[in-house]
């Protein structure tokens, strides 16, 4: 750290992104990426020309992607708002509505409490239940910002379209952010709300269903007057945030969408089967609705686990939160990729005489 940043930033926790070695190859089981490539339409979608227009700018309004968005979700164009990945929405959330102070779950996506440091909102959280399904009840009526991971990360537990309702129409005068990053793995979306409440903001990415990590692409949907907010500072920071290629490569696609609903339920089902199979030797885990599984086993650490199977060039995500410390959080990877989980699991649990 240098004698010149600014001194409110000096204690800034940062967040820390899921490892990306380079020293091996591996079964990459860390960073809830698709296991499958992009459409075939996106693959072709980009020509010469393309390439060579990178010396002009992008269009900052992002029109005929927000078209297709818009149609697809059944909203207007106006309701839609592009960024560089849905944690730029974050960040702009917590700074736009983030006035009053902030509310979200203790055990969620740890950006939220890094966002809220870094633009000096208060926070508070609230304790997920025992089987780590967030209470609605408690969440809701707040007075402040909520955020609302949906399906939750790191445990994949959703909660359903009234719960979510609950919480956005219990505070009108607040902003609910509901963060569906997951929620094509078997949750239900919150988007059927936006007609009835102008308070709610739904958060999406192409990094996840869409196999698009790479690409940096996100996308809100929200009331008009709250899509404005969002503008408001896009065009006071970085009013070119989202690239040409990656403009084109998102309406691509979002025209293969059966494609990455198909890659969806495929992976839903590998989920299903991997949880049996774990379950089978002794692990536990709830019920996920997102592409990965957060199990513990009650005979082995969970740190153990993880540099086990790091040593055998599989990497999962384990946290070094003491509440969490004997979970690992294992993304649903190809069906191949799974069974080599699976069985070095069992190998190292033999090793440990479990």
């Amino acid at each position: 750290m240098s004698r010149f940043l600014n001194h409110k930033y000096a204690g800034l926790t940062a967040y820390t992104p899921g490892e990306q070695p380079r020293d091996r190859q591996y079964i990459k089981l860390n960073t809830n990426e698709s296991p499958y490539p992009p459409s075939p339409a996106v693959l072709s979608a980009l020509e010469e020309a393309d390439v060579a227009a990178l010396r002009l700018y992008s269009d900052p309004e992002g029109t005929s992607l927000r078209e297709k968005l818009a149609g697809l979700y059944g909203v207007e164009s106006g309701q839609v708002f592009l960024s560089n990945g849905s944690d730029d929405i974050l960040n702009f959330a917590f700074m736009a509505f983030g006035s009053d102070g902030a509310v979200f779950p203790s055990l969620t996506y740890s950006f939220y409490p890094v966002f809220a440091n870094l633009h000096g909102v208060p926070y508070e959280t609230v304790p997920l239940r025992e089987d780590f399904s967030v209470d609605a009840a408690i969440l809701a009526g707040q007075g402040k910002l909520t955020v609302l991971a949906n399906p939750n990360a790191p445990t994949g537990v959703a909660l359903s379209l009234e719960q979510v309702e609950s919480v956005v129409a219990a505070d009108p005068n607040h902003v609910v952010v509901v963060d569906e990053a997951y929620v094509d793995f078997g949750a239900q979306s919150a988007v059927t709300l936006l007609e009835k409440y102008d308070n709610l903001l739904v958060v999406m990415t192409f990094s996840k269903s869409r196999s698009m990590a790479g690409a940096r692409l996100g996308f809100a949907l929200g009331s008009r007057d709250l899509i404005q907010d969002l503008e408001k500072l896009k065009y006071a920071t970085n009013p070119y945030n989202v690239n040409r290629l990656t403009l084109k490569l998102g309406e691509a696609a979002v025209d293969s969408n059966e494609y990455f609903r198909e890659n969806a339920r495929r992976i839903m089902a590998t989920r299903s089967e991997t949880a049996q199979r774990l379950r089978d030797l002794g692990f536990s885990m709830p019920d996920s609705q997102a592409n990965f599984l957060f199990l513990t086993h009650p005979g082995l650490d969970g740190e153990v686990l993880y540099q086990k199977c790091k040593s055998r060039g599989i990497l999962i995500r384990h946290f070094s939160d003491p509440a969490i410390a004997g979970y690992n959080r294992v993304t649903i990877g190809t069906e191949t990729e799974m069974a080599a989980f699976v069985q070095e699991a069992e190998e190292i649990l033999r090793e440990e005489g479990l």
